[in-house]
Protein backbone atom coordinates (compact mmCIF):
# COMPACT_ATOMS: atom_id res chain seq x y z
CA UNK A 1 0.00 0.00 0.00
CA UNK A 2 1.61 3.23 -0.51
CA UNK A 3 1.54 5.74 2.17
CA UNK A 4 -0.07 9.42 2.48
CA UNK A 5 0.93 12.28 4.17
CA UNK A 6 -1.20 13.68 7.07
CA UNK A 7 -1.45 17.75 6.20
CA UNK A 8 2.27 19.19 6.28
CA UNK A 9 3.88 16.82 8.79
CA UNK A 10 6.40 14.38 7.98
CA UNK A 11 3.69 11.57 8.72
CA UNK A 12 3.11 8.76 6.65
CA UNK A 13 0.48 6.78 7.19
CA UNK A 14 -0.75 3.07 5.52
CA UNK A 15 -4.80 3.97 3.54
CA UNK A 16 -6.01 1.42 6.01
CA UNK A 17 -5.03 2.10 10.01
CA UNK A 18 -5.50 -0.89 12.25
CA UNK A 19 -7.47 0.77 14.78
CA UNK A 20 -6.16 -1.37 18.04
CA UNK A 21 -9.50 -0.75 20.30
CA UNK A 22 -10.21 -4.03 20.40
CA UNK A 23 -7.17 -5.68 21.05
CA UNK A 24 -7.05 -3.49 24.86
CA UNK A 25 -10.25 -5.76 26.05
CA UNK A 26 -12.00 -3.44 27.19
CA UNK A 27 -15.75 -3.14 26.15
CA UNK A 28 -14.71 -5.98 23.93
CA UNK A 29 -15.38 -8.65 26.21
CA UNK A 30 -11.55 -9.20 26.68
CA UNK A 31 -8.53 -9.95 24.42
CA UNK A 32 -6.15 -12.73 23.40
CA UNK A 33 -2.49 -11.30 22.88
CA UNK A 34 -1.27 -13.82 20.75
CA UNK A 35 -4.22 -13.15 18.40
CA UNK A 36 -3.76 -9.93 18.23
CA UNK A 37 -0.29 -9.95 17.80
CA UNK A 38 -0.90 -12.24 14.96
CA UNK A 39 -3.54 -10.10 13.51
CA UNK A 40 -1.15 -7.24 13.89
CA UNK A 41 1.62 -9.19 11.96
CA UNK A 42 -0.87 -10.27 9.34
CA UNK A 43 -1.96 -6.70 8.86
CA UNK A 44 1.74 -5.72 8.62
CA UNK A 45 2.64 -8.35 6.20
CA UNK A 46 -0.25 -7.07 3.95
CA UNK A 47 0.61 -3.00 4.05
CA UNK A 48 -0.98 -2.09 7.20
CA UNK A 49 1.88 -0.19 8.71
CA UNK A 50 0.13 2.12 10.73
CA UNK A 51 -1.85 1.37 14.42
CA UNK A 52 -4.10 3.40 16.37
CA UNK A 53 -4.03 3.07 19.38
CA UNK A 54 -5.27 5.31 23.08
CA UNK A 55 -3.96 4.56 26.72
CA UNK A 56 -7.81 4.18 28.29
CA UNK A 57 -8.04 1.23 25.36
CA UNK A 58 -7.52 -1.65 28.02
CA UNK A 59 -6.23 0.97 30.75
CA UNK A 60 -2.82 1.28 28.66
CA UNK A 61 -3.22 -3.06 27.86
CA UNK A 62 -3.27 -1.59 23.98
CA UNK A 63 -0.72 0.19 23.91
CA UNK A 64 1.39 -2.44 25.62
CA UNK A 65 0.21 -5.34 22.50
CA UNK A 66 1.54 -2.14 20.49
CA UNK A 67 4.61 -1.68 22.06
CA UNK A 68 5.74 -5.45 22.02
CA UNK A 69 4.22 -6.33 18.43
CA UNK A 70 6.56 -2.71 17.06
CA UNK A 71 9.86 -3.84 19.02
CA UNK A 72 9.96 -7.56 16.98
CA UNK A 73 9.16 -5.92 13.39
CA UNK A 74 11.68 -2.92 14.03
CA UNK A 75 10.11 0.39 15.70
CA UNK A 76 11.17 2.37 12.02
CA UNK A 77 8.85 0.23 10.11
CA UNK A 78 5.45 1.25 11.73
CA UNK A 79 3.58 4.30 12.42
CA UNK A 80 1.91 4.43 16.35
CA UNK A 81 -0.89 6.61 16.52
CA UNK A 82 -1.83 7.14 20.16
CA UNK A 83 -3.65 9.41 22.30
CA UNK A 84 -4.21 11.49 25.28
CA UNK A 85 -6.69 13.55 27.53
CA UNK A 86 -8.77 10.74 29.13
CA UNK A 87 -6.75 9.89 32.25
CA UNK A 88 -7.80 7.36 35.37
CA UNK A 89 -4.08 8.41 37.16
CA UNK A 90 -4.80 12.36 37.24
CA UNK A 91 -8.33 12.63 38.59
CA UNK A 92 -10.20 16.05 37.69
CA UNK A 93 -14.11 17.00 37.70
CA UNK A 94 -16.66 14.57 37.57
CA UNK A 95 -15.61 10.97 35.84
CA UNK A 96 -16.76 10.26 32.49
CA UNK A 97 -16.76 6.59 32.69
CA UNK A 98 -15.26 3.17 34.24
CA UNK A 99 -12.70 1.05 32.41
CA UNK A 100 -10.35 -1.64 33.33
CA UNK A 101 -7.62 -3.88 32.13
CA UNK A 102 -7.41 -7.44 31.41
CA UNK A 103 -8.57 -9.11 34.27
CA UNK A 104 -7.97 -5.45 36.28
CA UNK A 105 -10.32 -3.43 38.52
CA UNK A 106 -12.59 -0.97 37.33
CA UNK A 107 -10.97 3.03 37.36
CA UNK A 108 -12.85 6.53 36.64
CA UNK A 109 -11.89 8.04 33.49
CA UNK A 110 -11.59 11.48 33.62
CA UNK A 111 -11.77 14.48 31.07
CA UNK A 112 -7.89 16.01 31.65
CA UNK A 113 -6.23 17.26 29.40
CA UNK A 114 -4.03 20.48 30.84
CA UNK A 115 -0.74 20.35 30.27
CA UNK A 116 0.86 18.74 33.54
CA UNK A 117 -1.82 15.86 32.92
CA UNK A 118 -0.39 15.74 29.55
CA UNK A 119 3.28 15.85 30.39
CA UNK A 120 2.56 12.80 32.70
CA UNK A 121 0.68 10.85 30.11
CA UNK A 122 3.17 10.59 27.24
CA UNK A 123 5.61 9.43 29.73
CA UNK A 124 3.72 6.38 30.47
CA UNK A 125 2.54 6.17 27.28
CA UNK A 126 6.43 6.20 26.00
CA UNK A 127 7.17 3.69 28.50
CA UNK A 128 4.19 0.88 27.64
CA UNK A 129 4.93 1.60 23.74
CA UNK A 130 8.66 0.63 24.18
CA UNK A 131 9.54 4.13 21.70
CA UNK A 132 10.81 7.25 22.46
CA UNK A 133 8.55 8.91 19.89
CA UNK A 134 5.36 8.68 19.08
CA UNK A 135 4.21 9.17 15.39
CA UNK A 136 1.11 11.37 15.73
CA UNK A 137 -0.14 11.89 19.42
CA UNK A 138 -4.31 12.67 19.12
CA UNK A 139 -6.24 14.54 21.32
CA UNK A 140 -8.66 12.10 22.13
CA UNK A 141 -11.67 14.29 23.01
CA UNK A 142 -11.79 17.54 23.94
CA UNK A 143 -11.02 18.83 27.62
CA UNK A 144 -13.58 21.40 28.62
CA UNK A 145 -11.99 22.14 31.59
CA UNK A 146 -8.57 23.10 29.24
CA UNK A 147 -8.43 26.08 27.38
CA UNK A 148 -7.39 24.71 23.55
CA UNK A 149 -4.36 27.01 23.73
CA UNK A 150 -2.58 25.15 26.85
CA UNK A 151 -3.32 22.49 25.49
CA UNK A 152 -1.44 22.72 22.11
CA UNK A 153 1.32 24.33 23.77
CA UNK A 154 1.83 21.48 25.68
CA UNK A 155 1.90 19.37 22.33
CA UNK A 156 4.07 21.97 20.79
CA UNK A 157 7.05 21.56 23.60
CA UNK A 158 6.68 17.70 23.14
CA UNK A 159 7.51 17.95 19.02
CA UNK A 160 10.51 20.31 20.11
CA UNK A 161 11.67 17.43 22.52
CA UNK A 162 11.39 15.20 19.91
CA UNK A 163 8.99 13.40 21.59
CA UNK A 164 5.88 13.53 19.26
CA UNK A 165 6.48 14.45 15.15
CA UNK A 166 2.85 15.24 15.02
CA UNK A 167 -0.02 16.71 16.46
CA UNK A 168 -3.80 15.27 15.78
CA UNK A 169 -7.19 15.68 17.19
CA UNK A 170 -10.31 13.84 17.54
CA UNK A 171 -14.17 14.88 17.59
CA UNK A 172 -13.19 18.36 17.58
CA UNK A 173 -15.31 21.02 16.34
CA UNK A 174 -14.36 23.44 13.96
CA UNK A 175 -13.93 26.44 16.06
CA UNK A 176 -11.73 24.47 18.27
CA UNK A 177 -9.61 23.52 15.50
CA UNK A 178 -9.32 27.21 14.40
CA UNK A 179 -8.23 28.36 17.99
CA UNK A 180 -6.02 25.16 18.11
CA UNK A 181 -4.17 25.83 14.57
CA UNK A 182 -2.74 29.65 15.76
CA UNK A 183 -0.28 27.58 18.08
CA UNK A 184 0.41 24.50 16.55
CA UNK A 185 0.01 22.69 13.20
CA UNK A 186 -2.78 20.31 12.97
CA UNK A 187 -1.71 17.00 11.29
CA UNK A 188 -5.29 15.42 11.44
CA UNK A 189 -8.57 15.13 12.19
CA UNK A 190 -9.82 11.74 13.48
CA UNK A 191 -13.78 11.56 13.25
CA UNK A 192 -16.83 9.18 12.92
CA UNK A 193 -17.56 8.63 8.71
CA UNK A 194 -19.30 5.77 7.30
CA UNK A 195 -21.68 5.62 4.31
CA UNK A 196 -24.86 6.70 6.50
CA UNK A 197 -23.57 9.09 9.01
CA UNK A 198 -21.39 11.39 6.82
CA UNK A 199 -22.29 14.49 9.56
CA UNK A 200 -18.02 15.83 9.11
CA UNK A 201 -18.73 16.79 5.04
CA UNK A 202 -21.29 19.62 6.47
CA UNK A 203 -18.05 21.24 8.19
CA UNK A 204 -15.21 19.06 9.57
CA UNK A 205 -14.44 17.72 5.77
CA UNK A 206 -14.67 21.16 4.16
CA UNK A 207 -12.22 22.78 6.70
CA UNK A 208 -9.88 19.98 6.95
CA UNK A 209 -9.65 19.91 2.78
CA UNK A 210 -8.91 23.86 2.96
CA UNK A 211 -6.33 23.61 5.45
CA UNK A 212 -4.45 20.23 4.30
CA UNK A 213 -5.45 18.58 7.73
CA UNK A 214 -5.37 14.71 7.26
CA UNK A 215 -8.95 12.68 7.96
CA UNK A 216 -8.70 9.55 9.72
CA UNK A 217 -12.21 8.22 9.21
CA UNK A 218 -13.18 5.92 12.50
CA UNK A 219 -15.97 3.64 12.80
CA UNK A 220 -16.35 3.28 8.71
CA UNK A 221 -18.36 -0.41 8.75
CA UNK A 222 -21.30 1.90 11.76
CA UNK A 223 -20.04 -1.10 14.55
CA UNK A 224 -20.47 -3.12 11.49
CA UNK A 225 -23.82 -2.48 10.26
CA UNK A 226 -22.55 -2.19 6.86
CA UNK A 227 -21.25 -5.35 6.41
CA UNK A 228 -24.39 -6.85 5.82
CA UNK A 229 -24.67 -9.21 8.44
CA UNK A 230 -26.87 -7.71 11.36
CA UNK A 231 -30.01 -8.94 9.66
CA UNK A 232 -33.29 -7.95 11.02
CA UNK A 233 -33.29 -11.41 13.13
CA UNK A 234 -29.60 -10.38 14.56
CA UNK A 235 -29.36 -11.44 18.31
CA UNK A 236 -27.37 -9.20 20.10
CA UNK A 237 -25.32 -9.98 23.09
CA UNK A 238 -25.93 -9.13 26.62
CA UNK A 239 -24.28 -6.03 27.22
CA UNK A 240 -23.86 -5.37 23.22
CA UNK A 241 -24.66 -1.77 23.25
CA UNK A 242 -25.75 -1.63 19.50
CA UNK A 243 -29.05 -3.01 20.46
CA UNK A 244 -30.12 0.46 21.43
CA UNK A 245 -28.04 2.34 18.84
CA UNK A 246 -30.39 4.43 16.68
CA UNK A 247 -28.55 2.95 13.61
CA UNK A 248 -29.44 -0.40 14.71
CA UNK A 249 -32.77 0.52 14.93
CA UNK A 250 -35.74 0.22 13.22
CA UNK A 251 -36.55 1.40 10.31
CA UNK A 252 -32.89 2.39 9.92
CA UNK A 253 -31.56 -1.44 9.99
CA UNK A 254 -33.65 -2.52 7.17
CA UNK A 255 -32.97 0.71 5.07
CA UNK A 256 -29.36 -0.18 5.29
CA UNK A 257 -29.51 -3.80 4.31
CA UNK A 258 -31.84 -2.82 1.83
CA UNK A 259 -29.13 -0.88 0.68
CA UNK A 260 -26.09 -2.92 0.96
CA UNK A 261 -28.20 -5.84 -1.17
CA UNK A 262 -28.54 -2.96 -4.12
CA UNK A 263 -24.68 -2.32 -4.45
CA UNK A 264 -23.94 -6.61 -3.71
CA UNK A 265 -23.73 -7.39 -7.06
CA UNK A 266 -20.48 -4.64 -7.10
CA UNK A 267 -18.94 -6.66 -4.41
CA UNK A 268 -19.42 -9.91 -6.11
CA UNK A 269 -18.12 -8.85 -9.53
CA UNK A 270 -14.95 -7.88 -7.89
CA UNK A 271 -14.70 -11.55 -5.19
CA UNK A 272 -14.83 -9.33 -2.42
CA UNK A 273 -17.34 -8.67 0.90
CA UNK A 274 -19.88 -5.88 0.94
CA UNK A 275 -17.31 -4.86 4.15
CA UNK A 276 -14.38 -4.59 1.98
CA UNK A 277 -16.39 -2.71 -0.69
CA UNK A 278 -17.55 -0.23 1.93
CA UNK A 279 -14.41 0.20 3.43
CA UNK A 280 -12.31 0.70 -0.14
CA UNK A 281 -15.47 3.57 -1.09
CA UNK A 282 -14.87 5.45 2.18
CA UNK A 283 -11.04 5.46 1.54
CA UNK A 284 -11.48 6.78 -2.05
CA UNK A 285 -14.17 9.18 -0.63
CA UNK A 286 -12.72 13.10 -1.51
CA UNK A 287 -11.12 14.33 1.59
CA UNK A 288 -10.34 11.25 3.32
CA UNK A 289 -6.62 10.08 4.00
CA UNK A 290 -7.09 7.20 5.82
CA UNK A 291 -9.82 4.56 7.59
CA UNK A 292 -9.42 3.08 10.54
CA UNK A 293 -10.20 -0.70 10.52
CA UNK A 294 -9.83 -2.93 13.41
CA UNK A 295 -9.00 -6.76 13.67
CA UNK A 296 -9.15 -9.47 16.43
CA UNK A 297 -7.11 -12.19 14.43
CA UNK A 298 -5.10 -12.97 11.89
CA UNK A 299 -7.87 -13.43 9.01
CA UNK A 300 -9.97 -10.41 9.80
CA UNK A 301 -6.28 -8.36 9.15
CA UNK A 302 -5.94 -10.15 5.81
CA UNK A 303 -9.53 -9.52 5.13
CA UNK A 304 -9.29 -5.95 6.06
CA UNK A 305 -6.30 -5.36 3.85
CA UNK A 306 -7.82 -7.07 0.85
CA UNK A 307 -10.25 -3.75 0.76
CA UNK A 308 -7.30 -2.24 -1.09
CA UNK A 309 -6.99 -4.88 -3.92
CA UNK A 310 -9.40 -3.68 -6.69
CA UNK A 311 -10.24 -0.41 -8.17
CA UNK A 312 -14.05 0.87 -8.48
CA UNK A 313 -14.98 2.13 -11.63
CA UNK A 314 -16.90 5.96 -12.09
CA UNK A 315 -19.59 3.94 -13.26
CA UNK A 316 -19.80 1.80 -10.41
CA UNK A 317 -19.24 4.93 -7.99
CA UNK A 318 -21.81 6.30 -9.75
CA UNK A 319 -24.04 3.89 -9.11
CA UNK A 320 -23.17 3.33 -5.10
CA UNK A 321 -23.72 7.33 -4.61
CA UNK A 322 -26.80 6.83 -6.67
CA UNK A 323 -28.46 4.37 -4.25
CA UNK A 324 -26.73 5.64 -1.42
CA UNK A 325 -28.89 9.00 -1.80
CA UNK A 326 -31.93 7.27 -1.42
CA UNK A 327 -31.61 5.88 1.85
CA UNK A 328 -32.84 8.33 4.31
CA UNK A 329 -31.69 7.38 7.80
CA UNK A 330 -34.20 8.46 10.95
CA UNK A 331 -32.05 9.85 13.73
CA UNK A 332 -35.39 10.09 15.98
CA UNK A 333 -35.45 6.78 16.93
Amino acid sequence: MEKIRLGNSEVKVSPIVFGAWAIGGWMWGGTDDQLALEALKTGFDEGITSIDTAPVYGLGHSEKVVGKFAKEVGREHVEILTKFGWNWEMPRGKALMKGSWPGGPEKDIYSNAGKESIIYEVKQSLQRLQTDYIDLYQLHRPDPNTPVEEMMEACLQLQQEGKIKAFGVSNMSVDLMIRAEKVMDIAASQSPYSMIYRKIENDILPHCIDHNIGILAYSPLQRGLLTGKITSDYPFGEGDHRAKNKFFKEPNRSKTNEFLQKIKPIADGHGITLAQLVINWTIRRGGVTATLVGARNAEQARENAKSMSFMLSEEELRMINEELGKVEIDHEV
